[in-house]
């Protein structure tokens, strides 16, 4: 029978007593985009919801199906504990039925930028081999190495030494606590130096021009008093360029301490002599930096800071007592830089005494149980000590995956967005199989992706389209694997089964000799030390699995070497000889998935400049100026014309203490970021709120004959982004998204005569028809002279590129090395994961 259930929603007939429901049926879902979406999804299926970029997925996925049944999960509690929690908005959807528990697992949601998260905490592995050291640990001797007798603080070394001792607990193996840390670092591996070629960026220029730049800073005015009497003291003048100051002088201004100055200054009748102690720039930075007290102040100066390993633990972060603790013969430190595999191999070979194994198997087991999982979903290549702020969005929602896999709960939803982003094709088989396994548990798995591979694989598919924002929002197809390649009008069953692709060029550009940059001998973290070639007036694809090194080659050694070459800041670039041909190209940039912005401040409007010349817009309009209103009256993130209440943000912060926080509208402005007086102003019929709210497809017919905004917006939907809206907040925006509002953002710049653009996985997040879009605007650029390097998985990105640089054979210790170089056929001859893949697309497999 047709029954109402507790929260007032029209349910389908309920299954039996224990039973789970067969399937979830979605009627009437308009969230964002969606047009009234009807859909039934089978109950304990791996089903993959795809369409081209900014159709609707993720809005039926995650904004629809997941956010009701957390608001269920809320609905369920007691009404004490719902006192503590704001109501949460029932999504825009007629009616759920047969909805069960949701988790939703998404790139934007896991890992930490806190200096003391790593992998090890955050997976918590840390936590357990924390106990299997204080249990079953060995302390040895400092000086002698001999193990330790006694117990507690009673150890001493049976050679009479004088040594440490380390604290045999829990705690004293977490680098986070005073017990055990390294006191040299306090537990973080590494101490701020000071960038010496940061100091001085240009020798050409005068101390009085700002040679020095931290002296250049309104706090440093009396600095450069004493630093022009110091100076003439020497024979020389501040008004001379710094190249020309003897060695010893400029040692003495950029490391001297306790020198003592005397300024003389005017007084009424008698010279006033005042005696200061100068101290170099070094030292003074040094001082400054830790003695800082707000964000912005450490912000400014870790411009001149860049970390070093710690000398007194070497990175390691314990305290050398901590670190002569071995459990079969490997201190802490040493197990944490070991990769998830090699780790698996140590703990499972662990040879435990019968006395012991009572109080450390199950902390064993469980350790062995995690590091499994994490191998699974294709993250062997990891290491525990790796900062979990250094992970991709890709990596630590992996991470996640494995916790939940160690679960074993059954009966739940699972929804992840993208888990093959980033991941080989080889890796995605890893991945696969867990996903199965989930399912296979009795839960119910919803994977939003683009991934051919990984759609043949589903249960069921969901795709929508037809196309992105308001073209988009429709159901095009529900269904099996079989009735997809079946369907005629589905574009990505057209693309999955064959009938349509990126095809192959029918000429690639060949390398003109000498005209190339040559690395050599990169051997940063994993590298071997190799020599490779990258081809400019080229389109470069780098390759191999997760973990080999591709973006250690790319962005540490490339782009910091010719971003230095060429005049910019960039930190030290990574262990290597030399690098040779940057004099050949006269700009690189770098256009990574870091976001726009880590807030709902920063959108496409801001990041690409355009609002500012559509609040100059608003304020030539006539009503904004009988009113006085100025260009600031329309900004968000000034007070003045924003809602208040919100702080021109749209959203309210609601923590839900146990739960995830939740942005709820906010009831003043419901969104639009402006007070009512801000909103009277028009132009065109619209006001600056409106404007936010447009597509920026829709933005750009509408700014169409105003280039200053028209032309960037018409760069924007050419690669894929017309569906996003102009205010849309950074902090909802994937990786993919940012990376390429970077893009179109310098692609409106004028470009050099030879510039080389760097890349990481532009095609994150595209759907097939969008990565062909966007190959064809990456390719111009290469047919205007330019050089494109993208480090990249894609099979489609590959087999397009005219050079293929492969490092591999694996991940980790197993990688770094070069392992093919050449035209995508060249490379697909060879041997390795990258040409077995290759070969099989190039054969049209």
């Amino acid at each position: 029978m047709t029954v109402i259930d507790p929260l007032g929603q029209l349910a389908t007939e309920r299954p039996a007593s224990g039973q789970l429901p067969e399937k979830l049926v979605v009627v009437g879902a308009r969230e964002h985009n969606l047009r009234g979406v009807d859909v039934e999804l089978p109950h304990r299926t791996l089903t993959v919801f795809t369409g081209v970029s900014g159709s609707g997925k993720s809005s039926l996925a995650f904004s629809t199906i997941f956010a009701e049944g957390q608001r269920r999960q809320v609905q369920s509690m007691s009404s004490y504990a719902r006192q503590f929690l704001n109501e949460m908005a029932q999504p825009e959807v007629e009616r759920i039925s047969g909805m069960c528990s949701a988790v939703a697992v998404d790139q934007r949601s896991s890992g930490s930028r806190s200096p003391r998260s790593t992998v090890g905490t955050v997976t918590e592995i840390y936590d357990l081999m924390r106990v299997v050291y204080a249990r079953i640990g060995i302390p040895h001797c400092l000086l002698c190495d001999a193990v330790l007798t006694g117990g507690g603080e009673g150890l001493r070394c049976p050679d009479g030494h004088g040594t440490a001792v380390p604290e045999m607990t829990s705690r004293g193996f977490s680098y986070n606590l005073p017990f055990g840390q390294c006191q040299g670092c306090q537990g973080l591996g590494t101490q701020a130096e000071v960038d010496l070629d940061s100091l001085v960026p240009d020798p050409e220029r005068t101390i009085a021009g700002g040679a020095v730049e931290p002296w250049m800073h309104p706090i440093a005015d009396q600095i450069r008093e004493v630093v022009a009497v110091l100076v003439a003291e020497a024979g020389h003048s501040v008004d001379q360029p710094w190249r020309t100051l003897p060695e010893e002088l400029r040692h003495t201004l950029l490391h001297g301490t306790g020198i003592q100055v005397k300024l003389r200054r005017p007084g009424k009748g008698v010279e006033r002599v005042k005696e200061v102690e100068f101290t170099g720039v070094v030292p003074w930075l040094l001082h400054r930096y830790r003695n800082v007290v707000t964000e912005r102040g450490a912000s400014r100066l870790e411009g001149f800071m860049h970390p070093v390993g710690c000398a007194e633990c070497g990175g390691a972060r314990l305290s050398k007592a901590q670190l002569a603790v071995r459990v079969a013969g490997r201190n802490f430190a040493e197990v944490g830089a070991m990769s998830f595999a090699q780790c698996l191999e140590f703990f499972r070979g662990l040879e435990v005494a019968d006395r012991d194994r009572a109080v450390v198997a199950q902390a064993v087991d469980e350790t062995t149980a995690r590091l499994g999982f994490l191998n699974e979903v294709g993250l062997g290549y990891l290491t525990l000590e790796r900062p979990a702020a250094s992970l991709s969005g890709g990596e630590a929602q992996r991470i996640r995956l494995a916790g939940l896999l160690g679960t074993q709960l059954f009966g739940l939803l699972y929804v992840l967005d993208e888990p093959t982003a980033g991941l080989h094709p080889k890796d995605g088989e890893h991945l696969l199989s867990s996903l199965r396994t989930l399912r296979d548990q009795g839960n119910t798995v919803i994977v939003v992706e683009h991934d051919h591979h990984l759609i043949r694989a589903a249960d069921w598919v969901v795709e929508l389209g037809p196309g992105a924002g308001v073209h988009g929002g429709e159901l095009l197809f529900s269904g099996t694997v079989r009735e997809l390649l079946d369907h005629d009008t589905s574009p990505t069953g057209g693309y999955v089964s064959g009938r349509r692709g990126i095809r192959v060029p029918d000429r690639r550009r060949t390398p003109r000799p000498g005209h190339e940059i040559v690395v050599r001998g990169a051997r940063e973290h994993n590298l071997t030390g190799f020599d490779v070639s990258f081809p400019l007036g080229s389109f470069i694809a780098v390759t191999g699995v997760s973990g080999a090194g591709k973006s250690t080659l790319v962005d540490s050694i490339l782009y910091r070497s010719a971003e230095r070459a060429l005049g910019g800041e960039a930190p030290a670039p990574g262990a290597h000889d030399a690098v040779a041909g940057l004099e050949l190209i006269d700009r690189v940039i770098k256009v990574d998935q870091d976001p726009i912005g880590r807030s709902g401040r920063s959108t496409p409007a801001t990041y690409t400049g355009i609002l500012d010349n559509v609040r100059k817009l608003f304020a030539q309009t006539d009503e904004a100026k009988a009113l006085g209103y100025k260009p600031g009256r329309f900004s968000f993130n000034s007070p003045g014309g924003r809602c208040e209440v919100c702080a021109g943000d749209g959203h309210v912060r609601v923590e839900m203490y146990f739960l995830p926080d939740v942005f709820l509208l906010c009831d003043e402005c419901e969104g639009r970021r402006y007070d009512e007086d801000t909103l009277r102003v028009h132009y065109r019929g619209k006001n600056i709120g409106d404007v936010l709210e447009m597509p920026i497809e829709d933005a750009a017919e509408f700014f169409a004959d105003v280039p200053a905004i028209g032309k960037p917006l018409d760069v924007l939907c050419d690669v894929g982004l017309g569906y996003l809206r102009l205010g849309q907040p950074a902090n909802t925006l994937s990786g993919g998204e940012a990376q390429r509002i970077k893009l179109a953002n310098e692609l409106q710049r004028r470009a050099g005569r030879s510039t080389l653009y760097l890349l990481d996985e532009p095609t994150t997040g595209l759907h097939s028809s969008d990565i062909d879009r966007l190959l064809t605007i990456l390719h111009q650029l290469v047919d205007k002279g330019h050089t494109v390097v993208t480090v990249t998985h894609s099979l489609d990105v590959i087999k397009t590129a005219d050079w293929v640089i492969d490092i591999g054979p694996e991940g980790g210790s197993g990688g770094g090395r070069l392992a093919a170089a050449g035209s995508p056929e060249t490379v697909a001859a060879g041997s390795g994961h990258t040409a077995r893949y290759l070969r099989a697309v190039l054969q049209g497999e």
